[in-house]
C-alpha cells in the first residue's frame, strides 16, 4: 500500500509541473495504474487523486484534458462513493457556472460533459444507492440545462447525457420523470435538427421506465400538436418520436393506435417524401411492437408500403426491361466509382422505398396467418421491384423477400403430414418461380457486389424452401454463377456467396440437373479451390465434395461421362491435402473432400491412392485433424467401389484402437463406426494382431453410462465374430463379464439391447468352446438362479433386467435349433415348481413369453395352464409377467391360443385387468406387421364386441386398457371400425363415452398411417366431446387433444378456432368442484375440477411447440396469468410455459409484463407456516426456484429491465438474502444450462417438456412387445 501511495504522490507532482509533456506522461501513467485490477487507494490518495483529475479537466493543454477524463472511467471503480459524489458535483457546478472563464471556453464545456459522460457509463449498476444519489444531483441540474441554456452545444450535450440516465438508471429518476418530460417536450419544436433528434432519443428512454399517467400525458401531447399540423418540419418530429416511443415501448403505445394510425396514414398523403419515410417507419415499428393492435390497420399499412415501394417520380425503368447478353468481359471499372446509381442529390424518393421495403419485411415476419395473401399481393410486388436503381433499397427488398420465403418454410419442414394445409403458399411460389429466376437473373448481370449477394441469398432460401425448385431454371443461372466466381468481376465474399449457393442446389437438385454445365462450372470450382484466401479455398472445397456426388452419384444412378474431371478434381485436392500450413478449417475440409474423391472416383485413382492413402495417416495422427480423418477413412471404406486399403490398414487400425481410450466422445463414436465398417469389408486383411489391439480397449466402453457408445460397440464386436470369430475365444476375461453387468442396468433398452441381442446370436452361431448356447444361457440366468443370500420380497436383479435377460434367452433360444423345448420345459417346470423364488417364476414367464412370440409353444401342453394358475400368484410382477406371457405366447399360435384368451375374459370377472393385458399384447404384436394383420383379421369382429362389452369397467385403469386395445384394433381396419368408434360418441353412458376418446388417442402416433386421413375428417367430431357434461368425458378428450397435438399437429390445426374457446374454459377455477371433507377433526379442501385444469394447461404448452402460428397469444397470456395463481403443480407448469413463452414471443410477454410480474412475485414472497411439515417447505423451495427461472427468462427479453414493476421486484429480491441467493443460483443454472448444450458434441435425443406432459397425461407406456430388432427370426 505504501509504495502505491509513494508511487501515486510522485505522479501527481509531476502533473503540476509547467511542462505539459509532463503533465500528459503523469496523467497517461495515473490511468495505467487505474487500470490494474490489484491496485487499492488509501483515503488520502484518493482525495488528492480527485482533486489533481478535477483540476486537469481545466488544463490549457486539450490532450492532458482528454486524458483526464478517460482517468474519470477506472477512477469510479476504485474510490469511495462519496468521492464520486465530489467528482459529479464539481462538474455538474462547473458546468452551470456563471464564471466567464469556464463557461465560455466552448472546449471546456465539451470536456466536462466528456467527464459526466465517463462517470455515467462507469456507474456500477449493482450499487444503486450510490447511481441513485448522483442521478439525483445530476438530472436537475441537466433538466434546467436543457430548458433554459441558450448554447445549442451545451443542450445537446445535456441531452446526450439525459439520454444515458434515462437508459441506464430511468427506474431510479422516477420522481424525476415528470420535470425531465416538462424540460425535453418544448425541444420537440426546437429551430435545431439536432437538438429535436436528441430529445426524441431521451424521451424514448423515459417511456420505459415513466408511470402510465405520464405516458398517456405524453401520447395525448403529441397528438394534439399532430392534429394541429402548424409546419410540417415539427409533424416530422412528433411523427419520429411516436416511432421512437413504440420502438422503445411499443408494449405500452398499443392502446393508442386506433388514434394514432389514422393520423400517420393521413400525413402519408403529403407531399413530403422526409415525412412519407418517417410514416412508414413508424408503422414498421408499429407492426414489430404492437402485433394484436395494429391488425386492424395491416391491410392499409400493405397498399401504403406497395404504393411507396414504387415510388420513384424522377426515373423511368422501361429502358432497363430490354433482354441483353451478359458480357462476361466487362472492363474493370475504377474501384472508388460511388455505389449511387442516380445523379440527383435532392432526390429522397428512395428512402420512402426504402422504408416501404422493410414495413413489408416487417409485415410478413410477424403475420405467418396472412401467407397466402403474401403471395397474392405482396411476392409480385417485390418480384417487379428486383429492377430497383438504389442498391440500398435493393437489398431491402430481397431481404424482405428472402423472409417471405423463410415464413414459408417452417410449414413445409416441421409436419409433413399438414403439406396440403399449406399446400396454396407452396403452390403459388411454385407458380411464381419462372418470373422470380428471370428477374433475378437480369440482376446477376449487374457489376454490384451487394445486388449479386443478394440475388444468390434469395436463390439460396428458395431451394431450402423447394428442393429441386431450380430445376428447370439452372441453364439460365449458369452464366451468373461464372461471371461472379470469375476474378475481374468478385470481391471474396461475392465468390463466397457465389459457391455457397453452388452447394446448395448441388444437395437439393437431381445430379442429372447438371450434368450437361459440368464443363462450364468444373474449372471456376477448382481455380477456387487454389485460391489464396482461405475462406473461398474452403467453401470450394465443400462445393467439391458435392460436385464429386453429382457427375457420379456412388448408387450409380446417372451414366455421365466423368474421367475428364477426375484428374483435375483430384489434383487440386490433393495440393490443399498434403499443405501443412494452412487454415484449420481447409485442412478438414480437403480430407472429407479428399474422402469423397477416394469413395466415388476411386477405381480411376489406383495409382494416385499410393501417395493420398499414407497422406491421411499423417493427419490420422495429427490430434487436429484426427477426427474428419476418421470420417473420411469410414466413407472410403465403406465405398462400393472396394478401394484399396491394404497400404495403411497395418498402421491404420492401431492408431484407430487407440482412440478408443481418449476422453472425447464424438472420437469414440467415430472410430468404433470406423472400424465396424472395416471389418465388414477388410476383415481378409485385418490380422489376429490387429483386432486384438482394438478388443484390448473394449471392456471400459461397455457402460450403462453411455449407451450409444455401448451399442457401437457391440456392433463392432458381432462383426468381428461373423469375421473372425477365433478372436472372440479369450472375451471371457474382459469384455463378457462388462457384457454381462450392462446387461443387469435398469437403462439397457432399444438400440443397445437390440445390439446385444444380435451379439449373443453371432457368438452362439461361431461354435466357439466355451461360448455355446448352454453356457451362454447360464451365465445370463445366473444372477437370477443363484443370486446368494437377498432379504424376503425383493427381487434379484432389476424388473428391467428381467425384460433384457429374457430377450437375451429368448434369442439364443430362437437360433439353437433342438434346444427350444428342453429350455420351455425347464420354465414351465420352474414356474411350477413349488420351491421357486418369484424371481424365478418371473424371468420365466417373461422368457416364454419372448421365446413365444417368435415360436409356437402349443406341443408344451401345460403352458397355458401353468400361466393362468401365474395369475394368482401374490406377487404382483409375477401377475404382470403372466399377462405378458400370456399374450406373447398367443401370438406364436393365435387360432389355439386367442379363443381362449377371449373366452377367460368373459368368465373370468376378477382376472380381467391382466387378461386384457394380454389381449392387448397380442393385438400390439400382430398388428406390427402386415402378416400379422392378415392373421389377426378374422378375430377383429369377436375381440370388438368383446372390448365394448366391457368398456363400462368403474375402473379406469381398465378402461385404459380396453381403450388402448380399441385403438390398436382401429389401426388395423380403420375405414370399418373408425366410423364404429365414432357412433360410440352418442352412447348414454359416460364411461363408454370416456372410452371411446381414449382409445382415439392410442390411434395417433408421431409416424405417418393409413388412418391419418379418416382421421383428419372426423376428429372434430371426437373433440366435441369437450363440450359434454361429465368432467371425466372432457378431461380425457383434452389428453387425446394434447397428443394429437404433440404427435400429429395438422390433425387439429385447422380446428383450433373451435377448440380453443373451450380448452379456455377448462383453466378456470370453478368454485362448484371444489368441496370441503371432514377427516376426523381436521377439514380438507378437495378440487375436483384440478386434473381437468391440468389436462388444459398441458395442451396449452403443447400448442407452443406445434400450432404457435394459430394462437392468439394475448388471448393466451390471459389464462396464462390465471394459471400462475393457480395449484401448485399448474403453476410449475406455467412457469416452463412462461420460459417457453420469453423465447418464442418476447414483444408480446413484454407488454403484458406488468400483469405477468405481480403473481410471480406473490410466490417469491409467500411464506410457508412455520409449523408445517418438511415436505411443504421442500415444495415452496421448489415452487420459488421455478418462479426464479421464469423471472430469469423473462430478463432475457430485450427492454424488460426498463419495466418499473420487474425492477421493483427485483430491487425486493436483491434486498432478501434468502431470495437473492436462490436467485442468484438460478441464473448461474441457466447460463451453465445454455453453455452446456451449446458444447455437446454429438445430438442426443431427449424428452423435451411436453413429451413429459404427454406422457404424465397417459400416452402410450413402454411396450414390452418390443421386437429383438434383429434378422433371422422364423416362428
Amino acid at each position: 500500500m505504501a509504495s502505491v501511495s509513494y508511487h501515486i504522490a510522485h505522479l501527481l507532482d509531476k502533473m503540476t509541473s509547467s511542462d505539459k509533456d509532463f503533465r500528459f506522461m503523469a496523467t497517461n501513467d495515473l490511468m495505467a495504474e487505474l487500470q490494474k485490477d490489484s491496485i487499492k487507494l488509501d483515503e488520502d490518495s484518493e482525495r488528492k487523486v480527485v482533486k489533481m483529475l478535477l483540476k486537469l479537466l481545466e488544463d490549457k493543454n486539450g490532450e492532458v484534458q482528454n486524458l483526464a477524463v478517460k482517468c474519470l472511467g477506472p477512477l469510479v471503480n476504485k474510490v469511495k462513493e462519496f468521492q464520486v459524489e465530489t467528482i459529479v458535483d464539481t462538474l455538474c457546478s462547473n458546468m452551470l457556472s456563471d464564471k466567464e472563464q469556464l463557461r465560455d471556453i466552448s472546449q471546456f464545456a465539451l470536456v466536462l460533459f466528456a467527464g459526466l459522460k465517463t462517470v455515467i457509463s462507469e456507474l456500477p449498476p449493482s450499487s444503486t444507492a450510490l447511481a441513485a444519489s448522483i442521478c439525483k444531483k445530476i438530472t436537475g441540474r441537466l433538466t434546467s440545462a436543457i430548458a433554459k441554456q441558450e448554447d445549442v452545444s451545451v443542450q445537446l450535450e445535456a441531452l446526450d447525457i439525459l439520454g444515458d440516465l434515462l437508459s441506464r438508471f430511468g427506474g431510479l429518476l422516477i420522481s424525476f420523470h415528470h420535470s425531465i418530460m416538462q424540460a425535453l417536450l418544448p425541444q420537440l419544436s426546437s429551430p435545431r435538427l439536432a437538438v429535436r433528434k436528441r430529445a426524441i432519443i431521451a424521451i424514448g428512454h423515459l417511456v420505459m421506465s415513466c408511470n402510465n399517467t405520464l405516458f398517456v400525458e405524453l401520447i395525448e401531447f403529441l397528438l394534439s400538436e399532430l392534429s394541429k399540423n402548424s409546419s410540417t418540419s415539427t409533424t416530422r418530429t412528433y411523427i419520429q418520436c411516436l416511432g421512437a416511443i413504440s420502438r422503445q415501448a411499443g408494449h405500452r403505445i398499443g392502446e393508442h393506435l386506433d388514434r394514432i394510425v389514422p393520423l400517420v396514414v393521413k400525413f402519408c398523403k403529403i407531399e413530403d417524401d422526409e415525412l412519407r419515410e418517417y410514416c412508414i417507419q413508424a408503422f414498421e415499428s408499429f407492426v414489430r411492437k404492437c402485433p394484436k393492435e395494429v391488425t386492424p390497420f395491416v391491410t392499409d399499412i400493405i397498399h401504403i408500403c406497395l404504393e411507396y415501394i414504387c415510388y420513384d417520380p424522377n426515373y423511368n425503368y422501361d429502358d432497363d426491361d430490354d433482354e441483353s447478353s451478359m458480357d462476361t468481359e466487362m472492363e474493370d471499372e475504377d474501384e472508388g466509382e460511388s455505389e449511387e446509381e442516380y445523379s440527383d442529390d435532392d432526390d429522397m424518393s428512395w428512402k420512402v422505398r426504402r422504408a416501404a421495403a422493410k414495413c413489408l419485411d416487417a409485415i410478413i415476419a410477424t403475420r405467418h396467418e396472412m401467407l397466402m395473401e403474401f403471395y397474392r399481393i405482396v411476392s409480385p410486388a417485390l418480384i417487379a421491384r428486383f429492377k430497383e436503381r438504389e442498391e440500398n433499397v435493393k437489398v431491402d427488398i430481397f431481404h424482405a423477400y428472402i423472409t417471405l420465403l423463410k415464413q414459408t418454410r417452417p410449414t413445409v419442414t416441421t409436419d409433413p403430414d399438414s403439406m396440403e394445409q399449406e399446400e396454396g403458399p407452396v403452390s403459388m411460389l411454385q407458380g411464381q418461380i419462372p418470373s422470380i429466376v428471370k428477374a433475378v437473373n437480369k440482376q446477376l448481370r449487374e457489376k454490384s457486389v451487394k445486388t449479386r449477394q443478394g440475388c444468390f441469398s434469395l436463390l439460396t432460401e428458395m431451394v431450402l424452401v423447394l428442393p429441386g425448385a431450380l430445376t428447370d431454371h439452372i441453364p439460365a443461372l449458369v452464366p451468373g454463377i461464372q461471371y461472379s466466381l470469375g476474378d475481374k468481376n468478385s470481391s471474396s465474399n461475392m465468390k463466397i456467396d457465389t459457391l455457397s449457393f453452388l452447394n446448395c442446389i448441388f444437395i437439393h437438385h437431381s445430379p442429372t440437373v447438371f450434368h450437361p454445365h459440368i464443363r462450364v462450372l468444373v474449372p471456376p470450382i477448382v481455380h477456387a479451390v487454389e485460391d489464396p484466401f482461405y475462406k473461398i479455398t474452403s467453401e470450394a472445397l465443400l462445393v467439391t465434395q458435392q460436385l464429386v456426388k453429382v457427375i457420379r452419384p456412388i448408387d450409380g444412378s446417372a451414366s455421365f461421362d466423368f474421367e475428364p474431371y477426375v484428374k483435375n478434381l483430384y489434383t487440386a485436392c490433393l495440393s490443399r491435402l498434403k499443405a501443412a500450413d494452412i487454415d484449420q478449417e481447409v485442412k478438414e475440409r480437403a480430407i472429407a473432400c479428399m474422402g469423397q474423391i477416394i469413395c466415388n472416383l476411386g477405381d480411376r485413382l489406383t495409382n494416385d491412392l499410393r501417395v493420398c492413402l499414407p497422406i491421411f495417416l499423417d493427419r490420422l495422427k495429427n490430434e487436429i485433424t484426427r477426427l474428419t480423418t476418421v470420417k473420411a477413412l469410414s466413407m472410403i471404406a465403406g465405398s462400393p467401389l472396394k478401394i484399396d486399403l491394404t497400404p495403411i490398414l497395418g498402421e491404420g487400425v492401431p492408431i484407430l484402437a487407440s482412440f478408443l481410450r481418449k476422453n472425447h466422445r464424438a472420437l469414440k463414436l467415430s472410430t468404433l463406426a470406423c472400424l465396424d465398417v472395416l471389418v465388414k469389408n477388410y476383415g481378409a486383411g485385418l490380422t489376429r494382431a490387429m483386432i486384438g489391439d482394438v478388443m484390448k480397449e473394449m471392456p471400459p466402453l461397455i457402460h450403462e453410462n453411455d449407451l450409444h457408445v455401448s451399442q457401437l460397440t457391440l456392433n463392432l464386436l458381432t462383426s468381428i465374430s461373423k469375421i473372425h470369430n477365433s478372436s472372440l475365444s479369450n472375451i471371457q476375461q474382459e469384455i463378457l463379464p462388462q457384457i454381462l453387468v450392462l446387461l443387469r442396468s435398469p437403462l439397457l433398452q432399444g438400440g443397445a439391447l437390440n445390439a446385444m441381442l444380435e451379439f449373443f446370436q453371432a457368438v452362439v452361431k461361431s461354435n466357439l468352446p466355451k461360448l455355446g448356447f448352454k453356457d451362454l444361457s447360464q451365465m445370463l440366468i445366473m444372477p437370477i438362479y443363484n443370486p446368494g443370500q437377498l432379504p424376503q420380497g425383493v427381487l434379484a436383479v432389476h424388473k428391467q433386467a428381467f425384460h433384457s435377460i429374457a430377450k437375451c434367452v429368448a434369442a439364443l433360444t430362437i437360433i439353437s435349433q433342438g434346444e427350444g423345448s428342453v429350455v420351455v420345459n425347464q420354465f414351465v417346470s420352474d414356474i411350477k415348481n413349488a420351491k421357486s423364488s418369484d424371481s424365478i417364476r418371473l424371468f420365466a414367464l417373461l422368457a416364454l413369453g419372448e421365446i413365444g412370440k417368435h415360436a409356437d409353444l402349443s406341443p408344451q401342453g401345460e403352458i397355458q395352464a401353468v400361466i393362468i394358475e401365474s395369475f394368482s400368484s401374490h406377487n404382483e410382477e409375477v401377475k404382470a409377467a403372466a399377462s405378458y406371457a400370456l399374450g406373447n405366447v398367443s401370438v406364436g399360435n393365435l387360432p389355439k391360443f386367442l379363443p381362449f384368451v377371449l373366452k377367460e375374459i368373459e368368465n373370468q370377472p376378477k382376472r380381467q385387468y391382466l387378461l386384457l393385458h394380454s389381449l392387448k399384447e397380442i393385438i400390439s404384436c400382430e398388428s406390427a406387421s402386415s402378416k400379422g394383420v392378415e392373421t389377426l383379421k378374422p378375430y377383429v369382429q369377436s375381440i370388438w364386441g368383446l372390448l365394448f362389452d366391457h368398456c363400462e369397467f368403474p375402473e379406469e385403469g381398465t378402461r385404459n386398457v380396453v381403450a388402448e386395445c380399441l385403438g390398436k384394433l382401429t389401426l388395423i381396419d380403420p375405414s370399418t371400425l373408425l366410423p364404429r368408434l365414432k357412433k360410440y360418441l352418442d352412447s348414454p353412458s359416460a364411461l363408454t363415452r370416456c372410452t371411446v376418446v381414449t382409445a382415439v388417442k392410442f390411434t395417433i402416433t408421431d409416424q405417418p398411417q393409413g388412418i391419418d386421413s379418416l382421421l383428419r375428417s372426423c376428429i372434430g367430431d371426437f373433440l366435441r366431446t369437450l363440450q359434454d357434461p361429465d368432467l371425466n368425458v372432457r378431461r380425457v378428450a383434452l389428453v387425446t387433444f394434447n397428443s394429437a397435438a404433440h404427435n400429429k399437429p395438422s390433425l387439429i390445426r385447422d380446428l383450433l378456432e373451435l377448440v380453443l374457446p373451450h380448452l379456455y374454459n377448462e383453466t378456470k377455477v370453478r368454485k362448484d368442484l371444489i368441496k370441503e371433507v371432514e377427516m376426523g377433526p381436521f377439514k380438507h379442501t378437495v378440487d375436483d375440477g384440478l386434473d381437468i385444469r391440468k389436462a388444459a394447461f398441458e395442451c396449452m404448452y403443447t400448442l407452443l411447440d406445434s400450432c404457435l402460428d394459430r394462437l392468439d397469444i394475448f388471448e393466451f397470456l390471459n389464462h396464462v396469468e390465471d394459471g400462475l395463481k393457480d395449484h401448485y403443480d399448474i403453476k410449475m407448469l406455467m412457469y416452463l410455459t412462461l420460459v417457453r413463452l420469453a423465447t418464442l414471443c418476447p414483444n408480446a410477454v413484454l407488454q403484458r409484463l406488468d400483469r405477468l410480474v405481480e403473481p410471480l412475485r406473490s410466490t417469491c414472497t409467500t411464506k410457508v407456516k412455520a409449523h408445517s411439515v418438511k415436505q411443504e417447505f421442500e415444495k415452496q423451495d421448489e415452487l420459488k426456484r421455478s418462479a426464479m427461472r421464469a423471472v430469469t427468462a423473462l430478463l432475457s427479453i430485450l427492454d424488460a429491465d426498463k419495466n418499473p414493476q420487474m425492477n421493483e421486484f427485483l430491487t425486493q429480491i436483491k434486498s432478501n438474502a434468502e431470495l437473492a441467493s436462490m436467485f442468484e443460483s438460478v441464473q448461474k443454472d441457466t447460463m451453465m444450462t445454455s453453455s452446456d448444450s451449446s458444447l455437446m458434441d454429438t445430438s442426443q435425443s431427449e424428452k423435451s417438456p411436453s413429451n413429459m406432459l404427454l406422457d404424465s397425461t397417459g400416452s402410450l407406456p413402454v411396450n414390452y412387445s418390443e421386437g429383438f430388432g434383429f434378422k433371422g427370426w422364423h416362428k
